[in-house]
């Protein structure tokens, strides 16, 4: 297969060093995929998508799905991301997106997000997973005192556009809150976005969807798929083969140029790095001022992410950097050191954990579900830009009605979600395109 990344990226061989597989319990089994089977769809990757997906058919359409997950289960970004089940899964502003795609496309891109935050709880309830929920919003931290008039027209926008009740807040606020730092100027406090354990999400929804029928099997790379008998695909992994009717790609960031060519140079993985402290006590948080456990992220275009876990330990994620394995290591202490100047009541508390994985972005920089141009038998879905836990999730059961033949069962889908991703121009400089735009956005951060 052909891959932007270096082979570090995509090494299966066991899960990533990351605070979740540390914490998250027992995994379940991988029953990885051995001989000959046949079912109506084929389910290409078991994260979020392609388990919710897969809950979804087997438990309200009665369809047979079979789930084929290159590594371990959870391994992909659903595994390692930062457990923020909010929304954000376009790059596009709303006033871009109503220039584009219309005032009525744009209200229901809006319903989607917070559909998608509340079907992660209202899921995770109705199969009895415990994902650790926490928070009761997402803080929007203004990392320069310019950005607050931003922030302050944002919340005039979200008000007008979809009557969307926001907080703005000040520095007094915010250390009021238990949310202070020397780099916060203010913020923008969007509610309803909460935390979770996304590793025990996935390993639920594993459970949930065998449960109602569907078979997930853990490392089993799909290394082909292949015309079969009577119009079906045969996909093909390293000791068995499954034959079916649809197939659902849901690989996201980690969709292989080289899987299938429709999907070739369509999404573009972005490196996304987290770390995690030991565990803080009550006396080092309130030395920080750092005390809520509400999501936030910074105004920044490369942003920093980062929330305080239910034990104490603090997670801190940021974008950038183009290297996985050893090469990341850089990135790793660029973190770091921001880590430290954001937090400097912690600049010597130990970090017991850090990993990194894809987000994945799209030419046109919102999400897909679709099928592929040259073969109708195929969907697609993927492209969060970071929002994966709820958008994911949210996608997935979509992906399942449009799959069973009832598109609108759950709810009208936007129209420009329904198309397949564009192809980047020259594909192969990809990479070199991205570095080129975190060097303008690292000037931008810092001088504008």
């Amino acid at each position: 297969m052909h891959d932007l990344y270096d082979a570090a990226a995509y090494d299966t061989a066991r899960m990533p060093d990351s605070w979740w597989a540390a914490s998250a319990g027992v995994p379940p089994d991988d029953l990885p995929l051995g001989g000959e089977t046949q079912t109506d769809v084929a389910v290409v990757g078991g994260g979020f998508t392609g388990l919710s997906a897969a809950l979804h058919l087997a438990r309200d359409f009665g369809q047979g799905v079979t789930v084929l997950e290159a590594g371990p289960l959870g391994w992909g970004a659903s595994g390692r991301n930062g457990g923020f089940c909010c929304t954000g899964a376009s790059k596009l502003g709303w006033d871009a997106l109503e220039r584009r795609f219309g005032a009525t496309e744009a209200k229901a891109f809006f319903r989607s997000q917070w559909d998608g935050v509340a079907l992660v709880r209202d899921l995770a309830a109705a199969e009895g997973i415990d994902v650790q929920p926490q928070g009761r919003g997402e803080m929007i931290l203004a990392h320069k005192p310019g950005r607050m008039k931003e922030l302050k027209e944002e919340q005039a926008d979200l008000a007008r556009r979809f009557g969307m009740a926001t907080e703005v807040v000040d520095t007094a606020e915010l250390a009021r809150r238990g949310m202070a730092g020397p780099q916060f100027h203010g913020g923008l406090f969007l509610p309803g976005a909460f935390g979770l354990h996304p590793l025990r999400w996935v390993y639920g929804l594993v459970d949930a969807a065998r449960r109602h029928g569907a078979m997930v099997h853990g490392r089993s790379p799909v290394l082909s798929i292949a015309e079969a008998e009577g119009g079906r695909l045969c996909l093909s992994t390293p000791h068995g083969s499954v034959t079916a009717r649809r197939v659902l790609i849901a690989t996201n960031g980690y969709t292989r140029d080289g899987l299938h060519p429709g999907l070739s140079g369509r999404t573009l993985p972005v490196l996304s790095s987290v770390l995690v402290t030991r565990p803080l006590t009550a006396e080092e948080q309130a030395a920080q001022g750092w005390t809520s456990d509400d999501l936030a992220a910074d105004t920044r275009r490369l942003l920093h992410y980062f929330r305080l876990l239910p034990d104490g330990r603090f997670l801190f994620g940021g974008r950038g950097g183009t290297r996985a394995g050893a090469g990341s290591e850089p990135m790793m202490r660029r973190l770091e050191a921001a880590f430290h100047a954001m937090f400097p009541a912690w600049s010597r508390v130990e970090i017991t954990h850090r990993w990194n994985g894809f987000v994945c972005l799209a030419l046109d920089l919102h999400p897909h579900l679709a099928e592929l141009p040259d073969d109708d038998r195929i969907t697609c879905a993927l492209a969060y830009h970071g929002a994966g836990v709820s958008t994911a999730t949210w996608t997935g059961r979509a992906a399942a009605a449009r799959l069973a033949g009832r598109p609108e069962h759950y709810g009208p889908v936007p129209g420009f979600v329904q198309v397949p991703p564009p192809r980047f121009p020259l594909p192969s400089l990809r990479l070199w395109g991205l570095r080129a735009a975190y060097l303008r956005y690292g000037l931008e951060d810092e001088w504008l």
